[in-house]
């Protein structure tokens, strides 16, 4: 398949502004489906933002999720060493070789398209990556951002394009009302910060949500503890599963019992009567490692 546009001379050079965009859909029969988050990027001066945003350097090996009709791809490609981008979408999946050896022939060699699903990608040709760049799909954003960094610690920085709720539970601080599961699994592996914000009127079709960029900066585990990080997000989850309650309360399963929960929140600092809200990954970190020993556990 060869659909891909010619480029214009439009001022975007090789990148894909909404005339393009549109061809180049409208050629391969594609429509956006909310079904699987897709809206496309139509405006190249967004996307030469967010690779700059991105710090992307000529030695970085990038890796980009759900590339779609290939906006973002090309950007990336003009700043990077490799681009590895991972599509779910058939179509999408077979088109994009074919885009950017027409846009960006020189550097069609760099490029490396797998065709899965991200949440069960465990493994990427080439050399590892370096930097996570993509904007990710709304319904499976915070999913598929846990399981990349999981998966692939080689990813030292990474730049995400998120609805901005989503942009500000990943960068909430202790204490927000925002602040939540995403929030501190993300600052297990990272720092984390907002980056900007995105408007509406750069994608097809426009969403009925604003966008924000949201930057996470690999860092050592919080805190040096022998606590696993399964058993840390088996705390966390536990302890916003009920939000509402105290954490002697919402623990109380994941110790054994209230006394239990209380005996580890005790151990580790941590007020019983305080909620998940208000503690830290380091303050989680902490819980876990003081989980009571229960009948069944190992030595």
């Amino acid at each position: 398949m060869n659909s891909a546009p010619s480029p214009d001379p439009a001022g975007t050079g090789a990148l894909l502004g909404p005339a393009d965009v549109r061809e180049l859909a409208g050629a391969l029969g594609v429509r956006p489906t909310k079904q699987r988050g897709q809206n496309f990027v139509i405006d190249a001066n967004t996307v030469r933002r967010i690779v700059r945003t991105a710090g992307v350097r000529p030695d970085d090996v990038v890796l980009e999720v759900g590339p779609g009709l290939g906006s973002l791809t090309l950007a990336l490609l003009e700043s990077a060493e490799r681009v590895t981008a991972i599509e779910i979408d058939d179509v999408l999946a077979e088109a994009l070789p074919a885009t950017v050896r027409a846009r960006l022939p020189e550097r069609a060699d760099r490029f490396a398209l797998v065709h899965a699903d991200a949440l069960r990608v465990t493994e990427l040709p080439g050399p590892e990556p370096t930097a996570l760049v993509a904007n990710l799909p709304y319904n499976v954003a915070v999913p598929v951002l846990l399981h990349l960094l999981a998966g692939f610690p080689s990813l030292e920085r990474t730049l995400v394009m998120v609805q901005s709720e989503v942009a500000d539970r990943l960068a909430a601080a202790p204490g927000s009302k925002v602040y939540g599961v995403p929030s501190v699994k993300a600052a297990w592996y990272c720092e984390v910060k907002r980056a900007g914000a995105i408007g509406r009127n750069v994608f097809w079709p426009a969403p009925n949500v604003d966008s924000g960029l949201v930057s996470l900066v690999r860092r050592e585990r919080p805190v040096a503890t022998s606590a696993s990080r399964d058993e840390v997000f088996a705390v966390v989850d536990a302890a916003f599963a009920q939000r509402r309650k105290t954490l002697r309360a919402a623990l109380a399963g994941w110790a054994g019992s209230a006394a239990g929960a209380e005996e580890a929140l005790t151990g580790a600092g941590i007020d019983p009567r305080a909620r998940g809200e208000a503690l830290t990954v380091e303050e989680f970190a902490a819980v876990a490692e003081h989980r009571p020993k229960r009948e069944g556990d190992g030595a």
